[in-house]
């Protein structure tokens, strides 16, 4: 259980920082320009605790675990590809459903992020299993 527990330390890191640089630098802009009208002042810093925490335990049990026993980063990368994009086409196809006005650009983009994310963390979270494995 510690041995799972440090993977998922790592990868909640690797997750934040990430996803920090995407948020604050690179996308922040383009979700102003077209979220703008939807966005809070201040972010629900509660439920984005929240979303981090489960998506990251989502991963690790989903994704990283299967692939450290079978030994495979290429299992780790596509099936965590494959994670963050349904993760995400749950969010953003249901908000493309259900609100109104709810940009295109803003799902695909999404949807290629969250496809990006999810294989560099699982990519992450499964070099740290390997580096961290009992001998």
């Amino acid at each position: 259980m510690a041995y799972y527990l440090k993977i998922y330390l790592v990868s909640l890191i690797g997750f934040l920082a990430v996803d920090f640089v995407w948020l604050a630098f690179v996308a922040r802009g383009f979700y102003r320009k077209h979220l703008g009208f939807l966005l809070a002042d201040q972010p629900n810093w509660a439920a984005a605790a929240c979303f981090y925490l489960l998506f990251v335990a989502g991963m690790v049990v989903f994704v990283v675990a299967p692939s450290l026993q079978a030994a495979s980063l290429k299992k780790a990368l596509l099936l965590g590809a494959f994670f963050g994009l349904v993760t995400y086409a749950t969010y953003d196809l249901t908000n493309h459903a259900t609100v109104k006005n709810w940009p295109w650009i803003v799902t695909a983009v999404d949807l290629c992020w969250g496809t990006l994310l999810a294989a560099i963390v699982c990519g992450i979270g499964y070099m740290a299993g390997r580096w961290l494995a009992p001998s």
